[in-house]
């Protein structure tokens, strides 16, 4: 449709009445103030004297809205506009006196009301996606009612061009934004959010420009209200989640730049950060990428959003956190400046809300987020222990902040529980780190940073470890050797089990080398006291009290063969026996000999 529009003169009023109504005019009177509104009006008053045919006729009508003021016709405005005739007959009984109203409640201000009036006094106008629900609005409320009335020409222009294409359709649904509520009670509102949910979802299908995502941008001129309709008809036109996701993640990520781009307004920047979190759809509807919600939930807590809003986004990201990294999560930890750690009471709260998510879906199987979604979510174990050593990375991060307190550093690295963790290592380097960070604590303090982590879930190397670091406290030094002792003596009997994988054979060799050191050593000790006794013996060789050359040949060879059934893989056979040959400390004992019993034999 041409959206130069031509109104014809009213076919109700008389032949004498059309003449007068051709020699007719609009005249403006410019307000005294020299604001945005009466530039505004004095533009039109130049455009509307290049359509004004005769200025004989005085102006008996004063519309004035706001700071515009209109001088106009009794003769023309009133057949047209039912709004105008009702009140020019309550204003007056007498059909030749002036009447001046006032407009101001009128939609769309003194711009449509022009417009409106140019249709009366049969000028053209032009119809643009921009004016059309400002005239829509304004010819329902001067109830204009025509046999070709401007409602009905404004809605064929909407149909026919306005809602053709995805940008119009959006300028369309802005331009309701302030028109509201007359906007959506005559259902412009509704139209245009459904025209701009059916473009979306045809671009996402069969794609008519490049890149693919254009048509994200567009969205970025609708307010969080109006982009909250679009979300409305999206679900209601069951769009695929990954549109859904796709526009929310845009319209926000366009938003927090706008947020980010002015730190001083903080008052306007939480105002629209929370009216965008307002309208983020659902995790179930449509799942927006970790890595946005953390940089949302930074925002949120350095503009001090409200509590509902931070809430919110916790519990958003703590339904995706199985899919965070650690720079998502320090993001959030991190202060304004992004410098210094700050906000770890923030990342506890996520990940115990996560926690608690997985313990309920453990409990009722599969999560809601899992089913709706349909994908191949990680199971809850699976999802557990991802999450447990992104902790544990964190942890370590955070632990190099030297003003980070004991509690908020054990809030952190706790929160996922112990049983969570197949092993503690990483948690062990961040509790190091921590304690290599603040020399100056005492032993109880470091036991409750070290509270945090089982040793008994320690590696060997991580054993070894922690029993050579000084920094530990003594009781986390004391279970580390204690548990290593433990398992060196049960390896003969775990060694079965443990050998089955290469880990196991690892370990095992691992125990096996230990346990030969020491015997090595042991061996070296007893072999440096024998050298010692036979140094001291020298002297005393030719005195009577000293033992024979045999005995003491045989005493050496006694203490080594004792030594070496020790290493001895075949003890209890054969060995054991030749270690009881002779025992040169005492010079009695020797080797054992079958005899035969005596006998006593009587003589009768």
């Amino acid at each position: 449709m041409d959206p130069k529009e031509t109104a014809p003169a009213s076919s109700s009023v008389s032949s004498a009445a059309h003449a007068l109504t051709c020699s007719l005019f609009l005249s403006y009177k410019p307000p005294p103030s020299n604001s945005c509104c009466s530039r505004i009006s004095a533009s039109a008053m130049d455009r509307i004297t290049q359509w004004v045919s005769s200025q004989e006729i005085p102006a008996d009508l004063t519309i004035r809205i706001a700071d515009s003021i209109f001088a106009l016709h009794k003769a023309v405005m009133v057949p047209r506009c039912g709004y105008i005739r009702r009140a020019v007959a309550a204003a007056t009984k007498d059909p030749s006196a002036a009447v001046e109203l006032d407009l101001s409640a009128l939609p769309g201000g003194a711009d449509a009301f022009e417009k409106a009036a140019r249709y009366c006094y049969g000028a053209n106008f032009e119809i643009t996606a921009r004016n059309a629900a400002a005239l829509r609005c304004a010819a329902a409320f001067l109830d204009m009612q025509h046999p070709a009335d401007l409602a009905r020409r404004v809605d064929e222009f909407i149909a026919q061009a306005g809602l053709r294409a995805l940008p119009s359709a959006v300028t369309v649904l802005r331009s309701c934004e302030a028109l509201l509520p007359a906007a959506e009670e005559l259902g412009v509102v509704r139209r245009a959010a459904d025209a701009v949910a059916l473009r979306i979802c045809n671009e996402a299908l069969f794609p008519t420009r490049s890149p693919p995502g254009w048509w994200t941008a567009e969205l970025a001129a609708l307010s969080p209200a109006s982009f909250q309709k679009v979300v409305t008809a999206l679900r209601c036109r069951h769009a695929d989640p990954q549109v859904l996701a796709s526009a929310a993640s845009a319209y926000a990520e366009l938003a927090l730049a706008e947020v980010l781009a002015d730190p001083r307004d903080r008052e306007d920047q939480r105002a629209l950060l929370e009216s965008v979190v307002d309208v983020l759809p659902s995790a179930a509807d449509a799942p927006i990428p970790a890595a946005f919600l953390c940089r949302l939930l930074h925002t949120a807590v350095t503009t001090e959003a409200s509590a509902k809003t931070c809430r919110d986004l916790e519990l958003r990201v703590a339904a995706v956190l199985d899919q965070a990294t650690v720079g998502d999560l320090l993001g959030v930890a991190l202060d304004g400046a992004g410098e210094h750690v700050r906000n770890t009471d923030t990342v506890r709260r996520v990940i115990a809300a996560f926690v608690e998510r997985q313990g309920a879906a453990s409990e009722g199987g599969r999560s809601r987020r899992a089913s709706l979604s349909g994908g191949a979510e990680l199971d809850s174990g699976a999802a557990m222990e991802k999450v447990a050593k992104t902790v544990d990375e964190l942890a370590a991060e955070i632990a190099t902040e030297e003003s980070l307190a004991i509690s908020k550093f054990v809030g952190v690295a706790g929160a996922v529980p112990k049983e969570a963790r197949a092993s503690h290592d990483c948690l062990y380097r961040a509790v190091d780190i921590y304690l290599k960070t603040h020399p100056e604590l005492d032993e109880i303090e470091r036991e409750k940073v070290c509270s945090v982590m089982d040793p008994l879930k320690l590696s060997y190397q991580a054993r070894l470890h922690a029993s050579q670091n000084k920094r530990l406290p003594l009781q986390a030094v004391l279970s580390a050797l204690y548990y290593d002792q433990l398992k060196l003596r049960s390896a003969a009997g775990a060694g079965d089990d443990d050998t089955q994988s290469a880990a196991g054979k690892a370990r095992a060799q691992a125990r096996a080398d230990a346990s030969l050191a020491r015997e090595n050593e042991a061996l070296r000790s007893e072999l440096a006291r024998m050298r010692a006794y036979l140094s001291g013996m020298q002297p005393s060789r030719g005195s009577g009290s000293s033992p024979s050359p045999a005995a003491k040949k045989t005493s050496f060879l006694g203490s080594v063969s004792r030594t070496l059934s020790r290493l001895n893989p075949f003890k209890g056979g054969w060995a054991k026996d030749t270690a009881s040959v002779a025992d040169g400390r005492d010079g009695r004992k020797e080797m054992h000999v079958v005899r035969p019993k005596r006998r006593r034999f009587s003589i009768s």
